[in-house]
Order: structure tokens, then sequence, then C-alpha cells
């Protein structure tokens, strides 16, 4: 069968308008689908059971975040720092900063098998440079640098389902990368997962599957890809907007495609066509997905 044959059609979920939606998240715990728009400075919680959409405003651009081993509570990638969120209170509690100094923010990030956080962060100069980095926040809520090349734009980080490896990528450079990543978080053998070859998108936020699949979102490029552990492309969903952002394989069997985007880039011609632009869209794309690794580090009770 051909990719083409196995292509699917996404269509629109939320009509969120975000203005940079990201961090597409489903907890298999609460049935619910969460993201952010990170220029809004908001996080936002669907709940499939009523079709409601509420949200909490953020005290920074919210870039990423994970579910944790608590219930009660978030792990935050906020533009400069990490922290904890609670999520009955709406209070957050500083764990660290990040790359203070330089003018970057906290980026795209994804919880390893053993449910440390990894993460990277993005250039916010002009022309954009390669100054950012990896990093991954340990169980006793140390922070590590990670022995990765530096990114313009981290993204597309996540794990393969034996946790034994790891994908991520810089998105200006049109590439995806692999590296062994062993359960005591050495990294190895970091090499070129696969390169687009369509004309337009870059890579940006991704998900694994339990096949061991990787669904990639291609910003700009109207589309989420997967490629199988070979880097060979075994499918895609056509998606009817310009900047799909993350992705996320939710819903009861965790077999719905949940898929963020964003209007930031686009301008009022661009938007006059693109007028679902920043919604949440979802597919079926005959895939099965994982539950989200928790993360294992717990905050302060006061």
């Amino acid at each position: 069968m051909s990719v083409a044959a196995r292509e699917r059609q996404a269509a629109l979920l939320i009509d969120a308008k975000c203005r940079l939606g990201e961090g597409a998240t489903w907890c298999a715990r609460t049935g619910r689908f969460y993201w952010t728009d990170i220029e809004g400075a908001r996080l936002w919680r669907y709940d499939p059971d009523d079709g409601r959409s509420t949200f909490w405003p953020m005290p920074e651009r919210l870039a990423t975040f994970a579910l944790c081993a608590d219930p009660h509570y978030l792990l935050l990638g906020l533009a400069s720092h990490l922290a904890f969120f609670d999520l009955a209170t709406g209070e957050t509690q500083h764990i660290v900063d990040v790359e203070r100094g330089l003018n970057t923010r906290v980026n795209d990030g994804r919880c390893d098998r053993q449910g440390r956080f990894v993460f990277g962060t993005k250039d916010e100069t002009s022309p954009m440079k390669t100054v950012g980095g990896f990093y991954r926040l340990n169980h006793d809520l140390t922070l590590e640098r990670l022995p990765l090349p530096s990114p313009a734009i981290a993204n597309s980080i996540a794990f393969s389902p034996d946790g034994a490896t790891m994908y991520y990528c810089d998105s200006p450079t049109r590439t995806i990368r692999t590296c062994a990543y062993g359960s005591d978080g050495r990294i190895s053998g970091d090499r070129v997962f696969v390169t687009l070859t369509d004309a337009t998108g870059l890579p940006d936020g991704s998900t694994v599957d339990r096949d061991g699949g990787l669904w990639n979102a291609q910003w700009g490029g109207a589309r989420v890809v997967r490629y199988g552990a070979d880097g060979a492309e075994t499918a895609r969903v056509t998606v009817p907007t310009a900047q799909p952002s993350c992705v996320a394989l939710g819903g009861a069997q965790l077999g719905t495609l949940y898929i963020t985007s964003g209007r930031d880039e686009l301008d009022a011609h661009a938007l006059g066509k693109d007028t679902r632009a920043g919604g949440v869209f979802i597919a079926t794309p005959g895939a099965r997905g994982l539950p989200e690794p928790l993360f294992q580090g717990t905050p302060v009770r006061r």
C-alpha cells in the first residue's frame, strides 16, 4: 500500500484561535486533552465528555508542560523557568530558572519513560542563532544540560516505547535527529533520523505510537507525518491549516490524533484564507498511542 493510500484528513475540533498552540498532551487518568497557547500565555483543557474547553492564564508564556505523578499538579515549562502548577488553586511554585542571561525561552518538552522531564529552548534574537540547549529535570528537581548540539529552535522531543531512543530536532535544519538514551540518562550515537523532503514545512512537535512510529507536526506544511523506526515515511495526515504545531494520541483507545496549530507569522491576507488557524484538529489515523509518562518529582508541600 502506498503512503498516499494511507493519507488521512484532519477535521477541526476546537476553533480556539490560539496565537501559538503547542504542547498537545492527553491525560489518560482523566480522559482530557491539554494544550497551551504560548503567545497567549494560557493553559487550555478540553473535556470530550461535555465538549467544553477551559483555560488558565499563566504568569509567563507557557511553552510546554508535563503531567505529574501527583494528579493535583502539572509541571510547567514557562518562558524563563520551570514551575509546578496547582490545578485546584492556580498557584505556581518556582523550581529553577533556565538559561538566565540569554535571550532564549523554554520551548518543546516531554517526559522520558523514567519520568524525568526533557526539554529544549528557543533563541529569541533576530536572526536566530544556535545558542539554546537541551535539558533534563530529574526526580530530585536538579537540572542538567544534555550533551546534544545547541539548537535555534528545539522541538520534536519524544521517546520510543521502550525509552531507549530519543528523538529531537532543531527546526530550521529541517532534520529530526535520534540518539540512544539509557535508563540512567546517558546519551550516545547521535545521528540524523530523517530529513524533510517536502518543499515546505519545518519539523515541530512529535509523539510516538505504541508500534514505535514517530508522528511529527510540520509547521508551514499543513501536515502530520509518521515515520517508522527506520526513518521511512509510512503515513501522513493532511491538516486544513498551514501551521500544525504539536500532536498527541488520545481518546478512549488512544487512537485519536489531536493536533494543535498557530496563527503566528500569518498576515491578515493569509488569515483571511486560513480561517481555522490556531485551532485544535483531530484525525483517526489507525494508530494507537501510549499513556503519557508522568513526571516523578514532587512539589514542596506548604
